[in-house]
C-alpha cells in the first residue's frame, strides 16, 4: 500500500506544480487572468507580499466559510493543494525564467499554452483524488447552504471575486474571458486521460468524470 499512495501524493503535486506553471505563462501574456487570480494580483498590488502568498492566505479564509457554511472538515490534500501551489506559483514568478512578450500574437500564443498546461496540470492533481482545493471545497460549501446548482454558485463566485479583484487593480482583459471560457472545456479532456493513468496500477476506482455525471 505504501507505493501506490506515494505515487499518487508524486501525480497530485506535480500537477500542483505544472497548474502553478501554466498560471504564471497567463500572467507573464499580460492579457488577463482567471478571476481568482486577478483578485490575488489585485491585493497584492493594493497590499504588497507576493501572489502566492495571497493565494494561500486567500485559501485559508475559504477553507474556514466552508466549514462554517457547511461543516466541510479541512483536508490534508486541502491544505497540501493550498500550501504547494502558492510556493509553485511564488517560485516561478521569483525564477522570472518566462521571458516577457510584447507582439499581441505572443502573447496570445503564451495565453493559450498557460491555458493547456494549466488544465493538464488540474487534471493531474486531480486524478489522485486526495482532496479538492479550497475553492472547490467553498463552491460546494455555498451549494449546499444556499440550495443553488453548483453552475450558479460558480458563476457567483467567480463574478464576485473578479469585480473584487477589477476594483484593487488586478488585470482584467480578453484573456478573462478565454479563460473562463475554455478552462472546463479543457480539464474535460485531460482528467479522463490522467485518471486511466492512476486508475488500475493505483487503486483509482470509478472515473470521476462519471461519477460528477
Amino acid at each position: 500500500m505504501g507505493g501506490p499512495i506515494v505515487v499518487r501524493y508524486a501525480m497530485f503535486v506535480l500537477g500542483l506544480f505544472i497548474g502553478a506553471f501554466g498560471c504564471v505563462l497567463m500572467i507573464k501574456a499580460n492579457l488577463g487572468v482567471s478571476p481568482w487570480d486577478v483578485f490575488h494580483i489585485g491585493l497584492q498590488k493594493t497590499f504588497g507580499l507576493t501572489i502566492g502568498l495571497w493565494s494561500q492566505i486567500v485559501g485559508v479564509i475559504v477553507i474556514f466559510l466552508s466549514f462554517v457554511l457547511a461543516k466541510i472538515k479541512p483536508t490534508f490534500g486541502m491544505f497540501l493543494n493550498m500550501i504547494c501551489f502558492g510556493l509553485f506559483l511564488d517560485m516561478f514568478l521569483w525564477m522570472n525564467i518566462i521571458p516577457e512578450v510584447e507582439g499581441i500574437v505572443q502573447r496570445v500564443l503564451m495565453l493559450l499554452t498557460g491555458l493547456l498546461v494549466s488544465a493538464v496540470g488540474i487534471g493531474m492533481y486531480l486524478s489522485p483524488r486526495l482532496g479538492a482545493g479550497p475553492r472547490d471545497s467553498f463552491m460546494l460549501a455555498m451549494n449546499e447552504r444556499m440550495g443553488w446548482s453548483i453552475q450558479r454558485v460558480r458563476l457567483i463566485i467567480e463574478v464576485s471575486v473578479l469585480l473584487a479583484g477589477a476594483a484593487l487593480g488586478g488585470p482584467v482583459s480578453v484573456g478573462t474571458v478565454l479563460v473562463a471560457v475554455l478552462t472546463g472545456p479543457l480539464i474535460q479532456r485531460t482528467i479522463p486521460f490522467w485518471q486511466q493513468v492512476m486508475q488500475k496500477p493505483y487503486g483509482m476506482a470509478e472515473p470521476l468524470h462519471r461519477k460528477a455525471s
